[in-house]
C-alpha cells in the first residue's frame, strides 16, 4: 500500500513542466485580456468625447443659425427699413462678445434692370463718405447688364471698405442658382465654399444666407415667394471662431479635429469641386502646411462623425494617439494581471494535482478492496443473463405448448364436435313434424352442441388466437373488436402499414403485450377511451397503448404482486427492444414498446439463445 501512495503523490518532470507551461500560458491570457479591456474602456471614452464635442459644434452651428434667422425676420418686420436701423441692431446684438466667429452681417437687396439707376444712386449718397476718401465710384459688380441682381446694401458692424458695396451675388453662376433655390424654398442655405476675401490657410471663412420677404404678402406658393421676395440677408463667420473652445471641453490632450464640407460646391474659378472633400479646419493645422496628414497605425484611435451645417453635409474627424487616453495605473495593470494570473494559476496547479494524486491513490486502493466485489458483480450478472434467457425459454415452450394444444383442441374435438352437429341437425329435419317430442330434444342437443363448439373456440383463442396467422394487424384489430365488445370502452387503431409481415414468435410476443395492456385498463384505468397505434420505422415495430384513465400512482409500477408491467418489460427485452410507460395523474397512461423486426427470420429456439436477443436493456 505504501507504494501505491508512493507513485500516486510523486512529482515527475513532465507534470512539473506541465504546470510552468499552463501557468505561463494563464497569465499571458489574462494580460491580453486586461489589455484589451483598457484598450477598449479608452476607446469608448475618446468615442463619448468625440460625440460630446460633435454635440458642442452642433450647438453652437444652431446658435448661428438662430441669430441669421432672427435678423432676417428684424429685417423684413418693417417696410421701410434703413441702414441706421439695421446698423442699431447689429450693434445691439454685441457680436464680439455673444457671436466671436461672425465678422460681417450684410443685407443684399433683389431689383430688376429698371430700378438699377435708382439704386446706384441712393447707394453712392449713402456712402458717399466712404467713396470720396478714397476715390471710389460705387456700383453695381462685376459690370454688365443682367434682367436682376442682388446688389449687397448694408454691411455690419461698421463696414468701411467700399468695396464691399454694390457686389451681384448673383453674377456667380452656382452661388446665383443657390441663391436662387433659397429663394423658391423659403429656407436658409450655405454655399460651401469659403470667402477668398477673408480666408487664409487653415483660417476660413463661410457664409449662410435666409431669404427676406416683402412684410404682409402671402408666401405659400413658389410664385407667391418670388413676387414679395425682398433681398438675402446673410452672415459671414469664421470657422476656427466656431469651433474655439471645443477642443478646451475635452479632458484629453493631444485630440486632433479636422472639419470636412462633403457637399457640391465649386472652386474660385466656378468649376465643380465636389470630388473630394474640403478641409475647412484642422485644429493641427499651420499657415505653412494647413493640411497635415492624418496620423495612422494601431497606436492611434480615430473616428469620423457626421454633421449637417444648414443643410450642407459636413464630417469631423477626430483622432488621438492611446498613450494619451492610458493613466500611469493602466500601464502596469495589465503586468500585475499577469504576474497574478502566473502566481494563481501555479497555486491552483499544485492544488489540483495533490487532489488528482489523492483521488488516484484512492482508487488505486479502492481498486485492491473491491476485486472481489467485481468478481461477485460478474457472477450475479452471468447469472442474471441465464435467468432472462432461461424466461426467454419459459416464454417460447409456453407459447409452444399453447398452440400445439389449440391446434390439437381444433383438429380433434372441433372436427368431432362439427361431426356430431351434422348428425344431431340431421336428425332434427328428420324428426320434424313426425316425432314432436324427439324433434324437441334433438333440436335443444343441437343448441347444447353450438354452445360447446364457442366455449372450444374460445378456449382455442384463449391459448392462441388463430386470427394471428392472418397477421399481427388482423389480430390487434380483432381484439380491440372483443375487448370493445366485451368491456365497452371506446377502442380506436391507428394502422398505416396493413399487413405486417413478422415472425410467429415477434407477432405473438406483441399480440401478449396488447393483451396484457388491455387487461391493466379494465382492472385499473377507469378509461372510457383507447388508442392503438402500430408503427413500422426503420426496421423497429412500434405498439404504443394510450388510455384516458386515472393513471399510475405513485410506487404503482413496484406494488407487491403486480406482474404485469414487468411481465411486458421482459417479453420486449427478449426480443432486444424497448419498454416505456408514462402515466401522469388523471391523464391517463402511455405504454410504448418497440422492437427491430426487419430482416427477423423465424429460427428455431436453441439459435435464439446462442445469439442471447433477450439481454437487451430499457
Amino acid at each position: 500500500m505504501s507504494s501505491v501512495l508512493r507513485e500516486a503523490f510523486s512529482v515527475t518532470r513532465l507534470s512539473f513542466w506541465t504546470g510552468a507551461l499552463l501557468s505561463s500560458l494563464v497569465g499571458s491570457v489574462l494580460y491580453i485580456f486586461t489589455h484589451r479591456s483598457i484598450e477598449s474602456d479608452a476607446h469608448e471614452r475618446f468615442l463619448n468625447h468625440a460625440r460630446y464635442a460633435q454635440n458642442l459644434i452642433n450647438v453652437r452651428i444652431k446658435s448661428y443659425t438662430d441669430l441669421l434667422n432672427s435678423a432676417g425676420s428684424m429685417v423684413q418686420s418693417s417696410e421701410n427699413f434703413s441702414h441706421r436701423q439695421f446698423h442699431e441692431y447689429v450693434r445691439g446684438l454685441e457680436l464680439s462678445r455673444n457671436f466671436p466667429a461672425v465678422d460681417y452681417i450684410n443685407f443684399a437687396a433683389y431689383l430688376r434692370h429698371d430700378q438699377r439707376q435708382a439704386f446706384v444712386n441712393k447707394l453712392r449718397v449713402e456712402k458717399q463718405h466712404l467713396a470720396a476718401s478714397r476715390t471710389y465710384d460705387l456700383d453695381i459688380r462685376p459690370p454688365g447688364e443682367r434682367p436682376a441682381y442682388l446688389a449687397v446694401v448694408y454691411v455690419e458692424p461698421d463696414a468701411q471698405r467700399p468695396d464691399l458695396y454694390g457686389i451681384d451675388l448673383l453674377a456667380n453662376r452656382f452661388f446665383g442658382s443657390q441663391l436662387t433655390d433659397e429663394r423658391d424654398k423659403g429656407k436658409p442655405h450655405a454655399a460651401g465654399t469659403p470667402i477668398l476675401a477673408l480666408s487664409r490657410p487653415n483660417d476660413n471663412y463661410l457664409g449662410m444666407r435666409t431669404p427676406v420677404y416683402r412684410i404682409g404678402m402671402p408666401l405659400d406658393t413658389v410664385e407667391q415667394r418670388r413676387a414679395a421676395y425682398a433681398g438675402s440677408l446673410g452672415i459671414a463667420f469664421s470657422v476656427p471662431e466656431l469651433l474655439h473652445g471645443v477642443m478646451d471641453e475635452l479632458p484629453i490632450p493631444g485630440v486632433r479635429m479636422t472639419l470636412y464640407d462633403t457637399g457640391n460646391r465649386m472652386d474660385a474659378q466656378g468649376r465643380d469641386s465636389s470630388a473630394r472633400p474640403l478641409t475647412l479646419f484642422d485644429s493641427q493645422g499651420s499657415l505653412d502646411n494647413p493640411t497635415p496628414p492624418l496620423a495612422q497605425g494601431d497606436d492611434v484611435y480615430s473616428t469620423t462623425l457626421p454633421l449637417t451645417f444648414v443643410g450642407r453635409p459636413w464630417k469631423t474627424t477626430y483622432s488621438v494617439h492611446k498613450s494619451n487616453l492610458y493613466t500611469g495605473f493602466d500601464t502596469y495593470y495589465p503586468k500585475m494581471m499577469m504576474a497574478f494570473g502566473f502566481i494563481g494559476s501555479i497555486m491552483l496547479y499544485v492544488l489540483l494535482h495533490t487532489l488528482t494524486s489523492s483521488r488516484r491513490a484512492a482508487l488505486a486502493l479502492a481498486q485492491e478492496m473491491t476485486s472481489e466485489l467485481r468478481e461477485s458483480q460478474n457472477k450475479l450478472q452471468l447469472s442474471h443473463q441465464k435467468l432472462r434467457r432461461l424466461a426467454d425459454h419459459a416464454y417460447q415452450i409456453k407459447e409452444l405448448e399453447r398452440k400445439r394444444i389449440a391446434r390439437e383442441i381444433h383438429d380433434d374435438l372441433g372436427q368431432n364436435l362439427l361431426a356430431l352437429r351434422i348428425e344431431a341437425e340431421m336428425l332434427t329435419s328428420r324428426t320434424k313434424g313426425s316425432h314432436e317430442h324427439l324433434h324437441k330434444r334433438s333440436r335443444a342437443t343441437l343448441m347444447q352442441i353450438d354452445t360447446t363448439i364457442k366455449s372450444v373456440r374460445q378456449i382455442i383463442n384463449d391459448l392462441r388466437p388463430t386470427v394471428l396467422d392472418l397477421g399481427l394487424s388482423a389480430a390487434v384489430e380483432w381484439q380491440l373488436n372483443q375487448f370493445e365488445r366485451r368491456t365497452g370502452i371506446q377502442a380506436e387503431l391507428i394502422d398505416e402499414h396493413g399487413d405486417i409481415s413478422l415472425p410467429d414468435h415477434c407477432a405473438t410476443a406483441f399480440f401478449r403485450i396488447l393483451q396484457e395492456s388491455l387487461t391493466n385498463i379494465v382492472r385499473h384505468a377507469r378509461a372510457t377511451k383507447v388508442v392503438v397505434e402500430l408503427r413500422l420505422n426503420g426496421g423497429w415495430l412500434s405498439l404504443t397503448v394510450r388510455d384516458n384513465g386515472c393513471g399510475l400512482p405513485p410506487g404503482g409500477r413496484n406494488k407487491h404482486g403486480s406482474f404485469g408491467l414487468v411481465g411486458i418489460e421482459e417479453r420486449i427485452l427478449i426480443l432486444g427492444g424497448t419498454c416505456a410507460v408514462f402515466s401522469e395523474p388523471d391523464g391517463g397512461t402511455t405504454v410504448m414498446v418497440s422492437a427491430p423486426v426487419a430482416g427477423v427470420v423465424e429460427d428455431v429456439l436453441d439459435e435464439q439463445y446462442e445469439h442471447e436477443s433477450g439481454s437487451a436493456v430499457i
